[in-house]
């Protein structure tokens, strides 16, 4: 025969209750558990804004080697000039003054010529500052030669992060690490 117990009792053991003990977390637990999430995310914040400002940089090196080596294979190929500029706003032409090396990049064939034609348009860059010689675009002739001088753009990045990209008068880039900007 079976016995029939009731108020919630186990039938082999019947002092204990078949009910669950506590569920959830205590005040204590919980403020506890914020205290050390608040710790952890000011210790890893400003690590995680330094390594995105030299991801930044790294991306700006990419962005111009990219452009770079671009124009200068395609005057290779071609046998023609190309010219590496900051575009004016959002037009298809070199901004004048070739101040804002952080303004989206065009990658030009026939730059002097009315045929003149857009090769490629890079994206604006996200750093401070890009700095490189005022007085010209960056020209490769139809061998490939870097107009005649060697260039070196300067890259400044938040954090005071920063690179460099150094052009020989052959058309060759090389980057260089750069701590102070």
């Amino acid at each position: 025969m079976h016995a029939v117990f009731s108020g919630g009792q186990s039938p082999r053991r019947p002092h204990l209750r078949t009910t669950t003990g506590q569920r959830g977390l205590t005040l204590i637990e919980l403020l506890i558990t914020l205290a050390l999430l608040v710790i952890l995310f000011g210790w890893a914040v400003p690590s995680l804004q330094a390594l995105n400002a030299r991801q930044q940089v790294a991306a700006e090196v990419m962005r111009l080697k990219t452009a770079l080596a671009l124009a200068r294979n395609t005057a290779i190929t071609r046998r023609t000039p190309v010219v590496v500029c900051p575009a004016a706003g959002d037009s298809n032409q070199c901004n004048g003054d070739l101040s804002d090396w952080t303004a989206p990049l065009l990658v030009m064939l026939n730059p002097d010529t009315p045929e003149a034609q857009v090769l490629r348009r890079l994206p604006a860059s996200p750093v401070l500052s890009l700095t490189y010689r005022q007085d010209r675009a960056v020209r490769y002739t139809a061998l490939g030669r870097a107009s005649g001088h060697n260039g070196t753009f300067r890259i400044c990045g938040r954090h005071d992060t920063g690179s460099q990209v150094i052009v020989s008068n052959f058309g060759r880039v090389r980057v260089n690490a750069q701590r102070d900007c």
